[in-house]
């Protein structure tokens, strides 16, 4: 915007300079031709005057005046003195004026002029209308081109110099004019990437200003309403481990003192939902701390997080037979942003799908990959997969596919995983694992002072 501002501005300011240079430049020109052609007009007829008189004082002032012109004076035979001056040739501005008595001016070119002014004016004997004879000036048009170079250079020079100047202003105004927008972008931008208390300043014109204070009114409505629905799905998932935690410990204590088979199967099977209960409670308050005020994201290290949370799960794996492999040819020292605690969760949702849903002596591989600004981290398991219909559903919340989460899942650790990745600019992807499987990708940003 601000160069179009600026190119509009330049544009108007040269338009202008257009229109105010170019027909002075012209008067100006027309000026000089004109001044010129009635002084050497003049200066023809001092002479003519000289050479229709005939005396000899009138013939001695005319050779000094010839000799003024440096040899540019031509006069006819016809003339009773100034012997020794050269003679015109006969063309038709020298018939008009011996025989019609007309002086006559010939610029040489049709544009401006040529090379020459040649001026032919008659002389005529004194107190009669007699043509005498005609004196001619040949007069060099160089100092006239000089004249107008300068002119027409000098304006090209002040032009160019007034588009810089305002140029340079141009962009001070548009700088100026575009602020209040730049200012409107800027908070909309930190509101599109979760920043919810981000707000605009009221300046600029009363437009802006207006828009500014809808927007702010509206940011801070919906602060208001998201942050009272996060605290409510926060407290309610917190209040309701306790009574979920006493329900279970009851159950436990009544299945422990029934000796009814029916009745005991069905105390467990009240305490196995209460179970599920409890893990779709925690998975809530997670996904609800998830999408809590979004943290800064920083230079991480990948691979020591990678390392460390593969050491975490490698046990629950090894009861199981399940192989963890790390693969990839990603440099040690590679950094990613992304918010503290942020990867260690997300590999722990994904790690923790791979794992229910791996069969006993299968295998897990985790590969990280860097490629230009950004990481991938993906983490492949030999389970059943999962068909493309389901792929497009499984980061919902509360959705369950078989091949992803199993029977005993929350359907929530996807939709976590998403989030915090959204969250740190990044994405997650589900695509076939080479071999059958599932493969989970999250990309991420990496960092400058990585070494990829």
């Amino acid at each position: 915007m601000i160069r179009q501002l600026v190119r509009s501005y330049v544009l108007l300011v040269a338009v202008a300079i257009a229109l105010f240079t170019v027909p002075v430049a012209f008067t100006l020109t027309d000026q000089l031709r004109g001044d010129t052609r009635s002084a050497v007009l003049r200066e023809a007829g001092a002479m003519a005057l000289l050479l229709g008189d005939g005396r000899a004082a009138s013939c001695r002032a005319l050779q000094e005046m010839a000799k003024a012109y440096d040899d540019e004076i031509q006069v006819t035979r016809t003339a009773s003195c100034a012997a020794d001056l050269p003679r015109p040739a006969a063309d038709a501005a020298l018939t008009r004026a011996l025989e019609e008595g007309r002086a006559t001016t010939d610029w040489g070119s049709s544009f401006i002029w040529g090379p020459e002014l040649v001026v032919t004016v008659p002389a005529r004997a004194p107190g009669t209308d007699r043509v005498v004879g005609a004196v001619r000036i040949v007069y060099s048009t160089g100092e006239m081109t000089g004249r107008l170079w300068q002119i027409w250079a000098f304006r090209a020079v002040l032009a160019v110099l007034v588009l810089g100047v305002a140029a340079l202003l141009g962009v001070v105004v548009a700088r100026r004019l575009t602020r209040p927008l730049r200012q409107l972008n800027e908070m909309a931008s930190k509101f599109s990437d979760g920043d919810l208390t981000a707000r605009s300043p009221v300046t600029g014109p009363p437009e802006t200003q207006t828009l500014a204070r809808t927007l702010n009114q509206g940011a801070e409505r919906l602060d208001t309403l998201i942050a009272a629905q996060r605290i409510f799905v926060a407290d309610a998932s917190h209040q309701l481990r306790t009574p979920l935690t006493a329900l279970r410990l009851s159950l436990d204590n009544i299945a422990d003192g029934v000796d009814d088979e029916f009745v005991r199967e069905d105390v467990e099977q009240a305490t196995a939902e209460v179970v599920r209960m409890s893990r779709l409670v925690s998975g809530l308050l997670v996904l609800a701390r998830a999408e809590a005020k979004v943290t800064a994201a920083e230079p991480l290290p990948l691979m020591d997080i990678v390392r460390e949370r593969l050491a975490v799960w490698r046990p629950a794996a090894d009861e199981r037979g399940v192989t963890v492999a790390l693969g990839g040819s990603a440099d040690g020292r590679l950094s990613v942003l992304s918010g503290p605690g942020h990867l260690d969760q997300m590999l722990d949702n994904v790690l923790s799908n791979a794992l229910e849903v791996s069969p006993d002596g299968g295998t897990i591989t985790v590969r990280v990959e860097a490629g230009g600004d950004v990481v991938r981290v993906s983490v492949l398991d030999q389970g059943p997969g999962m068909p493309d219909a389901e792929k497009s559903r499984a980061f919902d919340r509360f959705w369950r596919g078989r091949g992803l989460t199993g029977k005993s899942g929350s359907g929530l650790g996807l939709a976590v995983v998403r989030q915090l990745a959204t969250d740190d600019g990044g994405t997650v992807a589900l695509t076939d694992a080479p071999g059958g499987g599932l493969c989970v990708t999250i990309t991420l940003r990496a960092s400058h002072r990585s070494g990829g």
